[in-house]
């Protein structure tokens, strides 16, 4: 097997990578499509998070290590938009959001 060249950073580097709003939320349903298929409904969600980011990376399961990755990627974008000015809160209509998930399940079966 022949040798083959990759990219890789700096052990030094720290880059500032430029987010638009599209991908902050394709970011995000990226980390609630892994967060649905490992989250246990028994044990309420922040207590599940904390479970999660409180072990050691190397300890976590491959779909672990996805949501935790992700989860640093959105706070970070987060924590730099606020820094920024840049983030908005919008209030939430938890029924209409419940019903488009509804609506979304119904359509997956």
């Amino acid at each position: 097997m022949s040798a083959q060249k990759i990219k890789e950073l700096k052990d030094d580097a720290i880059l500032s990578v430029k987010v638009n709003k599209t991908y902050y939320l394709m970011c995000k349903a990226s980390l609630y499509t892994v967060f649905t298929e490992i989250h246990d409904s028994s044990v309420k969600a922040d207590d599940f998070v904390k479970s999660i980011v409180s072990k050691d990376y190397n300890d976590m399961s491959d779909k672990e290590r996805l949501f935790y990755t992700l989860t640093l990627l959105i706070g970070e974008i987060e924590k730099q938009a606020v820094e920024q000015d840049a983030l908005i809160e919008k209030d939430l209509d938890l029924e209409k959001v419940k019903e488009d998930l509804d609506k979304i399940k119904s359509s997956e079966d």
